[in-house]
């Protein structure tokens, strides 16, 4: 993958505000798409994005609160009508199969295209193409799931002139010595990989933790993350709310990047309290400086 985007659908707690609807995350990998949570509203919130819904390939559900999930139906229901073939995973709690059964059962809905329903569990490793996601079960007042999706190593670059003043002429051979094989030219020189082609690259690992309070598998799941998405409900004024609620204050969730070694943090799920979240931010950075605060239609590169 060259490109990751992380585009911010909703970045409110609980309710949608003026200016955050509720929770929804995508991160788009060169025009494939998945999304974290599909908060009320999230598909509305697509269509004034950059996401295209058609390129959403899986939707990774953290929790059974309403906040999170009552988009699901609406959304998958918009992707029937557009006439959507593609198959699409969802990615949950069991209760997701439950409540999607039972809102189709009641409005006579089905999908035109093949949806398939995964329950997740702690320490799963998700494989998919491209990338594996690791689930881990996270600290809140319901089951709760944080998502780490680890990209696989890249391909080293491949020295294009310096395979050019070798002898190698483009075509298949280019490709085999990319695909990491030595080749055999005409005159019986052999031209290694290793001489064309630089050392692999690692992946990137992006980590989406809500709702939870500061815990060990936060932590765990996002070690040496280059980005880490964590909520922020509420500031130091409300850390034993915080607590009591199953939630994180800004400086808790800063506590967490820290700890876990990240090279970004990126701030979510406020609470409709702060008008003003600046606050949030500030307490945030004093922990933890390479902090940033996520607003609705916000995009980051990873």
């Amino acid at each position: 993958m060259n490109q990751v985007r992380l585009v911010f659908l909703g970045t409110s707690a609980g309710t949608p505000s003026r200016e955050r609807n509720l929770a929804a995350v995508a991160m788009v990998m060169d025009g494939r798409a998945l999304l974290f949570d599909c908060g009320e509203g999230t598909q509305q919130q697509i269509l004034r994005s950059s996401v295209r819904a058609g390129a959403i390939e899986a939707i990774f559900v953290s929790h059974m609160h309403g906040d999170h999930l009552y988009g699901l139906p609406g959304l998958l229901a918009t992707m029937s009508l557009h006439g959507r073939g593609e198959p699409l995973d969802v990615y949950g709690p069991p209760r997701v199969a439950q409540y999607l059964r039972g809102v189709y059962d009641a409005s006579y809905a089905r999908t035109a295209f093949d949806l398939t329903i995964h329950a997740v569990d702690d320490g799963a490793v998700i494989a998919r193409d491209g990338y594996d996601v690791h689930v881990r079960l996270l600290d809140h007042t319901a089951p709760c799931f944080g998502y780490g999706v680890v990209e696989h190593d890249h391909p080293g670059k491949f020295d294009v002139d310096h395979a050019r003043s070798l002898g190698v002429p483009p075509g298949p051979l280019f490709r085999t010595l990319q695909h990491g094989a030595d080749v055999t030219l005409d005159d019986g020189r052999v031209v290694r990989s290793a001489d064309v082609v630089g050392p692999p690259r690692s992946g990137r690992r992006i980590a989406y933790c809500t709702d939870t309070r500061p815990c060990r598998a936060a932590v765990e799941l996002a070690r040496g993350a280059h980005v880490l998405v964590h909520e922020a409900t509420y500031g130091d004024d409300m850390r034993s709310e915080a607590g009591e609620r199953g939630h994180s204050t800004a400086a808790e969730a800063a506590g967490v990047a820290r700890d876990a070694g990240v090279q970004r943090l990126i701030l979510t799920h406020v609470s409709p309290r702060y008008t003003d979240a600046s606050p949030l931010l500030a307490e945030a950075r004093a922990v933890f400086a390479e902090t940033e605060l996520a607003a609705d239609f916000a995009e980051f590169r990873a």
